[in-house]
């Protein structure tokens, strides 16, 4: 496996892997949670969300960066970082890998790569979210077993 920054010829295949990465998410967990009311006023078209924001998501000249990690021939996962809301901190933003990559230490490569390159840009404090459901328990003990924090914090939503 190797880690390389990201290609424009990439993208397609970022997005497609990131909508089925966070399908189980949005129609299995987060649309019965809310119902119907409420996630289409949330996430009416979360699909479209990224497809817009994976664009983005790569702009080294404003702090925003991806890389990709690589099986042979075949994006395997891809972790984006940013470091341009405040000084001195770094944020990793989004982290999907390949349903057929899983457990195979590609996540934790990405997010010490991350971290690696935050680090030599001067970040000493780096920030992750994530959710508190069960699809992200992998996602929780990875970043835990980094030596992340976990920060208790409460959410509300209501339909007036």
């Amino acid at each position: 496996m190797i880690i390389r920054s990201f290609e424009p010829t990439d993208l397609d295949d970022l997005i497609e892997m990131t909508i089925e990465t966070f399908r189980p998410f949005f129609e299995d967990y987060v649309r019965p949670l809310y119902g119907d009311v409420l996630f289409e006023h949330q996430h009416p078209d979360w699909k479209q969300d990224y497809r817009d924001e994976l664009p983005t998501l790569h702009d080294p000249a404003v702090g925003r960066h991806i890389a990709v990690a690589q099986v042979d021939d075949t994006v395997a996962g891809y972790v984006s970082w940013r470091t341009d809301h405040k000084p001195d901190h770094g944020e990793i933003y989004l982290l999907a890998i390949r349903p057929s990559a899983r457990r195979q230490q590609v996540g934790r490569r990405l997010c010490l790569h991350a971290i690696g390159q935050m680090k030599i840009s001067g970040v000493e404090v780096v920030a992750v979210h994530t959710g508190q459901d069960a699809f992200h328990n992998a996602a929780r003990a990875l970043y835990e077993s980094l030596g992340f924090l976990k920060i208790p914090m409460a959410g509300y939503l209501s339909v007036i």
